[in-house]
């Protein structure tokens, strides 16, 4: 890939997590990302279309920019965010374009997850 190609665009996303383990746990049940370890205190993931990773660290703190996730089938992955110790934090709603909800993952991030179908 050509690095122009990347100029003033988001290239990763890194996120603190308590537990590497669990974070690893969560987002490729849940999602099917996949990790690449650097150390007990560090894993990269990868989305298949944007990279990122987690950082250990002893607290997170809520708040701060809100990652918002599409789904074709908003229903199905509500239910697999919570068999998979995730939490709804706002339920299910419609807006203009389709329907979103919040859920806070095992680490108390808050993401929205939404869909247009």
């Amino acid at each position: 890939m050509v690095q122009e190609e990347h100029n003033l665009r988001i290239d990763y996303l890194e996120l603190p997590a308590a537990d590497i383990g669990e974070a690893k746990r969560f987002y490729s049940t849940v999602f099917g990302w996949s990790f690449t370890d650097y150390g007990p205190d560090y894993t990269s993931f990868s989305d298949g279309r944007l990279a990122g990773g987690f950082s250990k660290t002893e607290t997170v703190a809520p708040g701060g920019p809100l990652i918002v996730i599409y789904a074709m089938d908003l229903s199905g992955l509500e239910n697999a965010i919570k068999e998979n110790g995730g939490v709804i934090v706002k339920e299910t709603y419609a807006f203009p374009g389709g329907k979103r909800f919040h859920f806070r993952d095992p680490s108390g991030h808050e993401l929205a997850v939404w869909s247009d179908k």
